[in-house]
């Protein structure tokens, strides 16, 4: 019998059917959550680095941290979250999962030092990486088949949702309040959507679900955690030729290897090996890593432009990101269409050079450019990104059996979250790099103790040129024009990553299918293939 033939109806109870859409709501109110973190602490990083009492006055490096200890903790537990949902069931895994994001989010609002907050971060990140896999993984199951494009575009969109409200709600709560609302406010929302989903959501699990992997767990933790912690140390030294910061990076990527061989030889992995024999499936996880690891360092160093060398408020910026966030929400649910029409391979390689362009486009703001041109480059990464995000969100999720829903998740969330987490990591040390080569020489007014500090970041620069009153002056200009050649130079490399990311999708994501029931083939290429 082919699959053509399987009736669909009793695959999904009816009453789970006729309630599909709300449940979808309530998934999108989970992953708000977890998205509108970062968005939020995108437009919090130039307040949390000024020092106390209005900020905890930390480092470049630490805000980094204060992300990437999120990120990591995400990444390296996504694969056990993903298995642990198919295996107990994704809604107990959903609601212990916000439970614990919404106590980590309430900690983090209280942290006294940047130490405290980048632990607290990362207790929100136990949380959200049982939250995010499992958000698809029931989608999955509450949909047919023909409808879980259209759902996926509309949970895609839900992400563009969060990125309008994070800045914007962070703005408006670091106008009125201390810098830890942005993290409290996480807590209503966790209440509201456990309550939905105890009422709306029905659990689903895998009937031969495969046994959980610490060893996997550990290595892929610790490799992670090693490798992004030495290309950091390589921007904070200016110099990724110092002996620890090799050691350090090659230390990551041995055991990063070893994590790729044990899964391999396993019974019960973690990662699957196997599903990356397939290039379409291979090439729409790779995409994913490279567009959020463009997009993640872009978006780090697109907050001190606006704050730092504009001269807007926190809720001005999140106004400002409103175009990006627009983008998404319009397309994102509409991409399927666009796929319908012209194929994978042309929607997401289009995507590609239009992230590609608007990060050129990044390389020539100066400090008068007209703020409307900010506007116009947003909006188009946005709408790139939606035509990215949505056909190889729905190429990964479909590669695999329904049953193997919450690992399709996990694999995606992951390579997303790693690519992000070494797009702030690389990007950013590349603008710490490039910020310390050209604000050195003009550090000379600074007395030689502080020298080190003021070449850290402009935060760091204009920070200390207050501290030295009218002598200090003299750093404000200099400053801005070492921070905006570090931005040019970190916008084009993000770029040439996108570009990279354009001849992937169009040598190996698959063309518009001649059929419908070819189009099905091809989102079975990963079954039959391993």
């Amino acid at each position: 019998m082919t699959s053509a033939d399987v009736p669909s109806a009793p695959r999904i109870p009816e009453a789970v059917h006729r309630r599909r859409w709300a449940i979808l709501g309530v998934l999108m109110l989970s992953l708000l959550i977890v998205v509108l973190d970062n968005s939020i602490l995108n437009v919090a990083v130039k307040t949390i680095s000024t020092p106390a009492p209005v900020g905890l006055g930390a480092t470049q490096s630490e805000l980094e941290w204060a992300i990437n200890s999120y990120t990591l903790v995400f990444a390296g537990l996504l694969f056990s979250a993903g298995l642990l949902g198919d295996r107990v069931g994704r809604k107990k895994v959903l609601l212990g999962g916000l439970a614990v994001f919404g106590i980590g989010s309430a900690l983090a609002a209280e942290s006294g030092s940047p130490a405290q907050l980048i632990a607290f971060r990362a207790v929100m990140a136990l949380g959200a990486a049982f939250v995010m896999p499992a958000t698809l993984a029931v989608l999955m199951n509450v949909f047919e088949r023909e409808e879980q494009p259209k759902a996926i575009g509309i949970w895609a969109g839900g992400v563009g949702l969060a990125i309008a409200i994070g800045p914007v709600t962070g703005g408006l709560l670091l106008d009125h309040f201390w810098w830890g609302s942005v993290f409290l406010v996480n807590v209503p929302i966790v209440l509201l959507a456990i309550a939905l989903m105890l009422w709306l959501v029905p659990d689903s699990r895998d009937p031969d679900p495969g046994r959980i992997d610490p060893v996997g767990v550990v290595l892929s933790v610790v490799g992670l955690v090693l490798l992004v912690y030495g290309i950091i140390r390589g921007g904070e030294l200016a110099d990724f030729t110092d002996p620890t910061v090799l050691g350090t990076i090659a230390a990551g990527l041995v055991v990063l290897v070893a994590f790729v061989v044990f899964e391999k030889r396993s019974d019960h992995p973690s990662l699957d090996v196997s599903y990356f024999k397939s290039p379409v499936f291979s090439a729409a996880i790779a995409v994913i890593a490279l567009v959020f690891f463009a997009l993640m360092g872009v978006t780090f160093f697109s907050v001190f432009y606006t704050q730092s060398v504009r001269g807007y408020s926190p809720l001005q910026t999140g106004l400002l990101m409103l175009p990006l966030a627009a983008a998404q929400l319009i397309f994102a649910p509409r991409a399927r269409l666009v796929v319908d029409r012209f194929g994978n391979k042309a929607t997401t390689t289009a995507g590609m050079l239009v992230i590609a362009a608007t990060l050129v486009a990044f390389a020539t703001l100066d400090a008068d450019t007209p703020i409307w041109v900010l506007e116009v480059v947003f909006f188009f990464m946005g709408a790139g990104m939606a035509h990215i995000m949505t056909p190889t969100s729905v190429v990964i999720m479909q590669a695999l059996p329904r049953e193997k829903a919450g690992s399709a998740s996990a694999l995606s969330n992951t390579f997303r979250q790693v690519g992000g987490a070494l797009g702030i990591a690389v990007l950013g040390s590349v603008l710490s790099t490039a910020y310390r080569g050209g604000i050195e020489d003009k550090l000379g007014v600074v007395p030689a103790g502080l020298r080190e500090t003021a070449g850290e970041s402009i935060e760091a620069t204009l920070g200390v040129a207050a501290k030295l009153g009218p002598q200090g002056r003299t750093l404000v200009e200099p400053a801005y024009d070492a921070f905006l050649h570090a931005m040019h130079v970190t916008a084009l490399c993000g770029a040439g990553v996108a570009v990279v990311g354009a001849v992937v999708v169009g040598l190996f994501l698959p063309g518009k299918p001649k059929t419908p029931q070819g189009a099905q083939e091809e989102g079975e290429l990963v079954r039959t293939e391993s």
